[in-house]
């Protein structure tokens, strides 16, 4: 039976998305209960609480707030607890904790974390960059990079492209494919920043096999032949060893942890420059 509870209300002076998270990730523990989140941002004035509040009283809502300024949160508490509703204050009880344990004060500026400043310009123009550069469109781009990886299909190369760009990293991919010389930009730049990606057979074979049936395809197909992976990770291998590059078996491994290596291969070789 699947019950309703009462609706969360998601109030902040920015767009709302931590309080958002917390709130969904939170309704997700409640099997069976079905979820409504209202999000109400760029709350910057008491007059504009008020309106909020007018309504959350007829949903009888639970408020998930995060307000930086400190007399708005004031001031939704006091009138919130005035007209019975419930309340849930994401940032304050962090700011405060660590601003005991800084000395410091809080900037108390709203929106801060997507303000237009010199590392968000750098990730935009790092994911550009992915996009252009991905699965060897450009080769000219290996040229430019801050990393190059390379592999056979579905070593995640593309994935591992944009979650470093999102870290302000400009990397470009190259498809390693034995039918296919790879470009010679390739060899013209640093081993230092390229990085050869690659997968244990068995489970290059689910990935290509689950590809496969994606597509509405044969399992049979070539493409997903242990034969065929193992004559394409043999040719990756020398394709690798001639660059002179690193290698990283990605068998296991989460993006998030792949990419980790990634950076820390990363940031050894510019100490060792």
């Amino acid at each position: 039976m699947t019950r309703e509870i009462p609706v969360i209300y998601v109030i902040s002076d920015a767009l709302g998305e931590t309080a958002e998270f917390v709130s969904r990730a939170s309704a997700a523990q409640f099997s069976g209960v079905r979820t409504r989140i209202r999000m109400v941002p760029h709350v910057r004035d008491e007059a504009h609480i008020d309106e909020i509040l007018d309504e959350a009283v007829q949903d009888n809502a639970i408020l998930a707030y995060t307000l930086v300024l400190n007399n708005l949160r004031h001031y939704l508490e006091v009138k919130a607890t005035e007209k019975g509703l419930r309340t849930v204050d994401i940032l304050g009880p962090l700011m405060k904790l660590l601003s005991e344990e800084t000395g410091l004060e809080p900037s108390n500026i709203p929106n801060i974390t997507h303000r237009l400043d010199e590392t968000y310009f750098r990730k935009v123009e790092a994911i550009e960059f992915a996009v252009k550069y991905d699965d060897g469109k450009d080769p000219r781009g290996v040229l430019f990079a801050d990393v190059v990886l390379i592999g056979v299909s579905r070593t995640s190369k593309t994935p591992l492209s944009m979650y470093l760009a999102h870290k302000g990293i400009k990397a470009a991919n190259i498809p390693l494919v034995p039918e296919v010389a790879p470009p010679q930009e390739l060899f013209e730049v640093s081993p230092r920043k390229v990085v050869g990606l690659t997968l244990r057979p068995d489970h290059l074979n689910e990935i290509r096999t689950a590809r496969l049936r994606t597509l509405g395809l044969g399992a049979s197909a070539d493409y997903a032949s242990l034969e065929r992976i193992m004559e394409e990770l043999e040719y990756a291998r020398g394709i690798m060893r001639k660059v002179g590059c690193p290698i990283l078996d990605a068998t296991g491994k989460a993006v998030e942890e792949t990419a980790a290596l990634i950076l820390e291969i990363l940031y050894k070789g510019e100490r060792n420059v």
